[in-house]
C-alpha cells in the first residue's frame, strides 16, 4: 500500500500489545491534529484489555463535541478504523472524549429513562420515545433492565429507531 491510504493506515502486523495501539492512536491523532489545525491537546490511555480511551482538552474542544457530539462519533470512528485495519486480528474498543461530554450525555439519557419508566409505572401503559441512534438506545435500555416492572424494546427500521417503554404484566393479571 503507498500513497495517502498509506500515510492514515500505515501497515504491517502488530504484536497485540496494547503500546502498539496507543502508538497508532497517537501518531493518528497528531496527524490529524496538525492536518485540521484545531488547537487541540489530547490523552491517550489504556482503558484495558484492547480498549483505548482518548481525551481532547484545549480552546477548540467545544467544536467537538457541537452538533450532538457528531465530531466525536467521526474521530471515534476514523480511530477505529485505521485500528481495524492495522490489528485487523484484533477487536479493539476507541472511546473519545472531550470535556466531559459523553458522562453527561449518558447521564441525560438515564435521566429521560427514569421519566420514561415513572410514567408508565403511573400510568401502567406503553410510552414511546422519540427515535434514537444505537448507542443512546443501548443508555436507556440498559437502565431500564435494572427495574423488573418495565421493559423496553426498539421499535421501528433503520439505524434510528423509537423506543417503546412498557410495564411488565404481573401473573395475576394475565390470569
Amino acid at each position: 500500500m503507498t500513497g495517502f491510504f498509506s500515510k492514515i493506515f500505515g501497515g504491517g502486523k502488530s504484536d497485540g500489545s496494547s503500546p502498539k495501539h496507543i502508538g497508532v492512536v497517537e501518531e493518528t491523532l497528531k496527524g490529524l491534529i496538525e492536518k485540521s489545525g484545531l488547537d487541540l491537546k489530547y490523552t491517550v490511555a489504556d482503558s484495558g484489555e484492547n480498549s483505548v480511551a482518548v481525551k481532547f482538552s484545549g480552546a477548540d474542544e467545544k467544536l467537538l463535541v457541537d452538533k450532538e457530539g457528531m465530531t466525536l462519533d467521526a474521530i471515534q470512528l476514523f480511530l477505529l478504523r485505521v485500528l481495524q485495519h492495522r490489528f485487523h486480528d484484533e477487536k479493539i474498543d476507541v472511546t473519545v472524549d472531550a470535556n466531559e461530554y459523553r458522562r453527561e450525555t449518558n447521564r441525560q439519557l438515564e435521566e429521560v429513562a427514569e421519566q420514561l419508566r415513572e410514567k408508565v409505572l403511573t400510568n401502567n401503559k406503553s410510552v414511546y420515545y422519540r427515535a434514537l441512534p444505537p448507542k443512546d438506545r443501548k443508555v436507556i435500555h440498559q437502565y431500564l433492565a435494572n427495574d423488573s416492572r418495565v421493559r423496553s424494546r426498539s421499535v421501528g427500521e433503520g439505524l434510528y429507531k423509537r423506543i417503546k417503554v412498557y410495564p411488565v404484566r404481573s401473573q395475576e393479571a394475565e390470569s
